[in-house]
């Protein structure tokens, strides 16, 4: 089995989404934090990672903001065109991936996740090399679950045991995930990270668990969160 010295390791960035909930000006990718947008907070990160040496961003044709930023003629930093969904922007960067054979495992980050760490990147790639299929970074569910009914009622409570948050980076081989996003978004499965895919063939990917501090920016309230986060993280 190879180390993971020489495991090729490409990231990917889904930046096309609108970020509705954040009820904000502009997508939330694109909102600031210590006068950086939080787009450019997670690929500079991504970037320092030593096994990343490429990121691909998808991102919305004719967004206005995207040119604007530094990434934008980063020479390490990739733009390919975003899809509606996030597995066809997903699908757009890895074709691009395979097209110029880049690198054989692609580490997909969600763009408004900028506070994850990367020393849960390392065990995620560690794990990777391990069963040669891939996971994902996730936190065991810690509050009682509730399962509402029609009316926003309770309708049971879900025994949390087992349970998991999903993260990202999600990582998988290259190859791989293409075929299961391909395939999967052709038979219009519900595809809601790139684990669900690589499930809906019948694999198995490793949970490794993540740190809780890994919070996507959804709601306007996360900002602020993140900015802790970030300044807490420094150094």
């Amino acid at each position: 089995m190879s180390s993971t010295s020489q495991m090729s390791v490409v990231a990917v960035v889904p930046a096309a989404g609108v970020g509705s909930r954040m009820k904000a000006d502009r997508p939330k990718q694109y909102l600031q934090i210590q006068g950086h947008t939080v787009l450019e907070h997670t690929v500079e990160k991504l970037l320092l990672h030593p096994m990343v040496n490429k990121v691909v961003v998808a991102i919305t044709d004719g967004d206005p903001y995207y040119p604007e930023l530094s990434l934008a003629i980063h020479p390490d930093v990739i733009r390919v065109s975003g899809g509606k969904e996030r597995a066809d922007s997903v699908l757009s960067a890895l074709q691009y991936i395979e097209q110029h054979q880049l690198a054989e495992w692609a580490l997909v980050h969600d763009a408004a996740r900028p506070c994850f760490c990367l020393e849960d990147v390392d065990r995620l790639i560690t794990q990777a090399n391990m069963n040669q299929l891939g996971g994902i970074l996730a936190t065991p569910v810690r509050d009682t679950m509730k399962r509402a009914n029609g009316d926003q009622n309770i309708d049971h409570t879900i025994e949390r045991e087992a349970m998991w948050h999903a993260l990202t980076p999600q990582l998988f081989k290259t190859q791989s995930l293409t075929d299961a996003l391909t395939n999967a978004l052709a038979k219009g499965v519900a595809i809601t990270d790139e684990a669900s895919a690589m499930e809906w063939l019948g694999e198995q990917p490793a949970l490794v668990q993540g740190r809780a501090d890994n919070i996507k920016i959804t709601q306007p309230e996360d900002l602020a969160l993140a900015e802790f986060y970030l300044n807490r993280n420094k150094g």
